[in-house]
């Protein structure tokens, strides 16, 4: 990519493209045509940095209803350890140093650069140990009938985040040994000391950004996504009452306290038939729930809901939704497995063109693995099939236009036992 070949395209396209494409070129071409990123520095005085990695809450940008707004730009680094064994003292010394760099660099804020290092089953299994009690991280696997995901089994996954593209790709570049400093900040060492990098996938989330960019496979070609949408199907999500706080998702005990688990779905979308077949309220009583279709809920993409989605007003009765209506609602399926009235996962995901198709990073975090499946299982809607006009996949939420490509589980550990943990000791 370069400058001239894209002075049509406006900032926040351009710079979209420049993430998703990688590398010192792409990262040039944006310094060339704005200048170096303006992405947040850390205070004089230094920043207190919390325990949790995950904990992003109160370093983002938020709505006017009070709803966390997600950093716009994101890349997911898939990285193997490059030794046999467990790994040295001195490779965990260089893994902390290399991601204490980028703290120094960067004000923890989505204004800045937020990111997580994660560790997978595969990395844990180089051990004599198990993990303790207190964890619980099975291998990844298939949670319906009808998907078949590869299985991501690296051994660590980085997920670097910002509002500032630019950023995102200059920490991407340092942390892999191909940029030595970041402003007037040295890199004291790289991940590249220690790891390779075996994937790269990438993407976005904010209003106008799918709209920029859904020139590729599985949109119609009539651009149908809504100019200020901040995802590809056309609606909010995350609202502040229809997630999982982070002490509910934080792990409570062991060596890994503060820490959490991540699971990380690579979904392949198709919205022909979505955008095609389905008018604005059919849209939003697959997405949400017939009820909302019919009390008129949601106007566009659902700013008007303020900070819920109002799901709590579905009714609990699938198959009576399914009866009267014919179908049954995304988020009102995943209602029924909140546990005291909340959420138990906290969903992070985004949209991408990687391999230039439609998709998502369904990113979620949640204490224990077990918890997404069971949302995964309430999302499958198997019961309801008993329902004639519900099918697997049609008239059943979402099914019939996400399909899962790849899945991965990992341990998020807290800060201090970030670099290389052993499963005891951290």
């Amino acid at each position: 990519m370069t400058p001239s070949a894209n002075r049509g395209l406006s900032r926040r396209a351009f710079v979209r493209t420049a993430v998703a494409i990688g590398g010192a070129p792409a990262l040039d071409a944006c310094i060339e045509r704005w200048g170096a990123p303006d992405a947040a520095r850390p205070p004089d005085g230094g920043q207190s940095l919390p325990e949790r990695q995950f904990a992003w809450d109160e370093s983002v940008a938020t709505d006017e209803a009070g709803n966390h707004l997600g950093p716009r730009h994101r890349v997911l680094l898939y990285l193997d350890y490059a030794r046999e064994g467990e790994p040295t003292d001195a490779d965990r010394e260089r893994t902390e140093a290399a991601l204490g760099s980028l703290e120094r660099a960067y004000e923890w804020s989505n204004d800045g650069l937020l990111f997580t290092v994660s560790y997978s089953p595969a990395y844990f299994e180089r051990f004599g140990a198990d993990l303790p009690e207190s964890v619980e991280l099975p291998e990844p696997e298939a949670l319906s009938s009808f998907e078949d995901p590869a299985l991501d089994r690296p051994d660590a996954v980085v997920h670097l985040a910002s509002d500032h593209g630019e950023a995102v790709l200059a920490a991407e570049e340092a942390l892999m040994g191909d940029r030595e400093s970041l402003g007037d900040v040295e890199m004291q060492a790289s991940l590249a000391d220690a790891f390779e990098r075996v994937d790269r996938r990438t993407g976005f989330i904010g209003d106008g950004l799918p709209a920029d960019n859904q020139d590729v496979a599985g949109i119609p070609d009539s651009e149908p996504v809504p100019e200020d949408a901040p995802l590809y199907m056309g609606f909010k999500s995350g609202f502040r009452k229809n997630q999982a706080s982070e002490d509910r998702v934080a792990i409570e005990s062991g060596p890994f306290a503060d820490g959490t688990t991540q699971q990380i779905s690579q979904i392949r979308l198709r919205l022909d038939d979505w955008y095609g077949e389905q008018d604005h309220d059919e849209r939003v009583g697959e997405m949400f729930c017939p009820f909302h279709a019919e009390e008129g809920l949601v106007e566009e993409t659902g700013e008007e809901l303020g900070d819920s989605s109002r799901v709590e007003e579905c009714p609990e009765d699938l198959d009576a939704t399914a009866r009267e209506h014919g179908r049954i609602g995304h988020a009102q399926k995943n209602a029924t497995v909140r546990e005291d009235g909340s959420p138990i996962i906290l969903r992070r995901d985004f949209n991408s063109t990687d391999g230039d198709e439609a998709g998502v990073h369904f990113l979620s975090l949640q204490r224990s693995i077990a918890d997404f499946v069971k949302t995964r299982e309430a999302m499958n809607g198997t019961e309801q099939t008993r329902n004639l006009e519900i099918r697997q996949r049609v008239n059943n939420g979402i099914l019939e236009y996400t399909f899962v490509k790849r899945r991965g589980n990992y341990l998020l550990p807290p800060r201090s036992r970030r670099a290389l943990p052993t499963p005891r000791s951290g």
